[in-house]
């Protein structure tokens, strides 16, 4: 029997819960996923605790765009992982990155101790590293769970032979994750590609709004766009990606 694990990215209450539903075995819990990803509410995630049975994987990120972290930031970093141990997360992502492009090991070491008993993922902020093989060496040296990557690409697909590379280097003293872009058209494909257990996705779909009346500004949106629709997680394409796996044999 395939023991692939399914990871959806979500960033709202219906896409927690259609995961769930789908068959996913946990969740990453962010807000704000059109930057990437940032630290869900405290509100979202005593909620979703409670609605939940399978685990839950807090981003911890105090805002979008780089991965270098002011002192301030990294406070603020330091007091989310203690909330989200006090909901009761069962593990934190972060990752946080020197300006030359290493992994900044001390302040890693310092968050991975702060989470302890919690596992830890190293999030995409890897993919922006300089060099991906030092920095693997660097999370293996320090004692990270966990690393979600696309193999520094714009899609795991695109990078799935880096990706397939990391987790031979790896061997099995980190789980290698692949994420972005991810789709039942092309899962068959990274799962042969990269033999990693463990997927990284959002699923997603766009859903219209409900409202009979409507005057919103399309704020931080394409001026295309209906700032009323929304994406979430699709129960139908998550289960699709989760059987497209399940055909796979190691």
């Amino acid at each position: 029997m395939n023991k692939y694990i399914t990871e959806v990215v979500v960033d709202a209450v219906d896409s927690a819960l259609n995961a769930q539903k789908a068959g996913a075995n946990r969740i990453e819990l962010c807000d704000n996923l059109i930057e990437g990803g940032t630290t869900p509410s405290y509100g979202m995630l005593a909620v979703l605790r409670e609605l939940l049975d399978i685990d839950i994987h807090v981003m911890i990120r105090p805002r979008g765009g780089d991965f270098l972290y002011s002192h301030v930031e990294f406070e603020v970093m330091k007091r989310d992982i203690v909330a989200a141990k006090q909901l009761g997360a069962n593990a934190v992502v972060f990752g946080i990155l020197t300006k030359d492009g290493h992994i900044d090991k001390v302040r890693t070491q310092e968050l991975l101790e702060l989470a302890h008993p919690l596992s830890v993922t190293f999030h995409r902020a890897f993919d922006s590293a300089k060099d991906p093989f030092e920095a693997l060496d660097d999370l293996i040296e320090i004692g990270v769970s966990r690393l979600l990557t696309s193999g520094q690409e714009a899609t795991a697909l695109q990078g799935a032979n880096t990706i397939k590379a990391l987790k031979a280097q790896a061997n099995g003293k980190i789980t290698i994750m692949p994420g972005s872009g991810i789709n039942p058209e092309n899962i068959t494909e990274l799962a042969n590609i990269t033999n990693c257990n463990e997927f990284h996705f959002s699923g997603k779909t766009t859903i219209k709004s409900h409202m009979e009346f409507s005057k919103t500004l399309n704020v931080g949106r394409k001026q295309d766009d209906d700032a009323n629709d929304r994406q979430i997680a699709s129960t139908k394409i998550i289960k699709s990606i989760i059987d497209k796996l399940n055909t796979v044999t190691f």
